[in-house]
């Protein structure tokens, strides 16, 4: 068929709404053909275990929702996103019954760190005082020239070095543990290399924008974007999968939101040989075993602190973590898996019913693993509420199978959008100049698997887009 609109974006994810809303804004015609009968892809909500209460299927808590450049300078207000924050952005219980937290201010989160308080500041404190300067070096290409080089340089060194080398700069088992939390998100060893780079940029994130949640569930983010572009002109198919090129408009501009394994389906023959292998070699990382649940008055904590903190980590000491992360992506299930909680109402109470509160859980577990992830979950925070079994009214579960099969590109259950060893990195979704290009004229790739990777941040389509919109300008 031939061309009836500039540009056409496969997958209502939020890279894919991202690049959709440039384009439009740009006064490009563009149609989102999404697979799903609903868009979001990770930011869907749902009543997952009771009614009314509201369920986050993927993406909950969102670090980088108001970091993300591109997403800022969007009107997203004027259509109905409201950002919603905790009085405690994140804490890590331990088993002494105490626990370290981090909030959204750097003096209060050092003063609570005692002796360590320190020691954090000169971790984070440089990139906290020029956080804006350094998203926009790092939510974009790693292959580069940056903007702000000494800045990066700087966090260059630090990102590079293993998790593990850079706890050994704290004295004490909270610190450290607080440190590793944050560091696990890259669902990878921590005595790797460069293993420290997400965890350094979820920090300072939470430090200047806090880790907020979307009001009324994450599903309000996509809803948002959906609303900007329907306004800018753009439209949505949703049940509209695509198998193959011949799916799409030809002479249209083309952005995928997809994995690059089903981009390299899509395109087929077209797709560059060396392209090619790159995308099916690509390699996708441990994955998450999600579970939902309905709690009668909430998860009781040990330490009162954690109670009022909207993210949760849970993985015991520094070396526990590191520990369970290691066995994880051996491809070996650790008995006492990382475990992240999302208290959501907390900050909006309105995802509860009375006294009926969602609880938002998911463990790091190997890629397509197909054990009782629901009991490993349960366990881990029982271990820091004693008699949070007893409260729970309604569990759903989805194993890394069910996760892929809700969302495509969920690969084995895979939520960060491909490995996060230091090759993949660096190269994701190969090495390039330039990772959204496909070899195709005209044909890009623009989903977590391309930089800056996992995280509600639209960068991904940001970057995407605007060489969509060069190749479109030069046509």
């Amino acid at each position: 068929m031939s061309a009836t609109v500039d540009a056409v974006v496969v997958g209502s994810g939020p890279n894919g709404l991202a690049a959709a809303v440039l384009l439009a804004r740009a006064g490009r015609s563009v149609t989102v053909y999404e697979a799903a009968d609903t868009i979001g892809g990770g930011t869907r909500s749902a009543a997952l275990t009771a009614p009314g209460l509201v369920h986050d299927e993927c993406s909950a808590v969102h670090p980088f929702g108001l970091a993300s450049p591109f997403l800022a300078s969007l009107p997203l207000a004027e259509h109905g996103l409201r950002w919603c924050w905790p009085e405690v952005d994140l804490a890590h219980p331990l088993d002494d019954g105490t626990a370290a937290v981090m909030v959204r201010d750097l003096d209060r989160t050092c003063a609570g760190l005692g002796r360590d308080g320190r020691a954090w500041r000169r971790l984070v404190g440089p990139f906290v005082a020029h956080f804006d300067d350094l998203a926009d070096d790092v939510l974009g290409p790693v292959l580069r020239w940056p903007d702000h080089p000494l800045l990066m340089t700087r966090f260059g060194v630090r990102a590079a070095a293993p998790a593990s080398l850079l706890a050994r700069t704290f004295r004490t088992e909270a610190a450290k543990a607080l440190w590793g939390g944050n560091a696990a998100h890259l669902f990878h060893r921590l005595g790797w290399p460069l293993s420290s780079s997400v965890g350094l940029m979820l920090i300072a994130a939470g430090h200047v924008h806090g880790w907020p949640v979307a009001e009324g569930g994450s599903a309000s983010i996509s809803a948002a974007l959906a609303s900007l572009l329907r306004a800018n002109g753009g439209t949505i198919v949703t049940g509209r999968p695509v198998h193959t090129m011949a799916d799409l408009p030809t002479g249209a501009a083309v952005l995928m939101d997809t994995s690059p394994s089903a981009a390299a389906a899509i395109i087929g023959d077209r797709l560059p040989r060396r392209i090619a292998r790159s995308y099916r070699r690509f390699r996708h990382g441990p994955a998450a075993f999600k579970v939902d649940l309905a709690v009668r008055g909430g998860v009781p904590w040990t330490a009162e602190q954690v109670r009022r903190a909207g993210t949760v980590h849970l993985g015991g000491t520094f070396d526990q973590i590191a520990a369970a992360e290691a066995s994880t992506t051996r491809g070996v299930m650790p008995a006492r898996p990382f475990v992240l909680v999302a208290q959501q109402s907390v900050a909006d109470p309105s995802r509860s019913v009375g006294d009926l509160h969602p609880v938002y859980a998911y463990a790091h577990v190997p890629s397509g693993w197909d054990g009782d992830g629901e009991r490993s979950v349960i366990d881990q925070i029982e271990r820091f509420a004693p008699g949070f079994s007893e409260r729970i009214e309604a569990v759903a579960s989805r194993d890394p199978t069910g996760l892929g099969e809700r969302n495509a590109n969920l690969v084995g259950g895979d939520i960060t959008g491909g490995a996060n060893d230091p090759l993949q990195l660096v190269a994701r979704p190969r090495l390039a100049l330039d990772p959204y290009a496909t070899g195709v004229p005209g044909v890009f790739l623009c989903s977590a698997s391309t930089p800056p990777g996992a995280g509600v941040h639209g960068m991904g389509g940001f970057h995407a887009a605007t060489r969509a919109l060069r190749w479109l300008e030069q046509g």
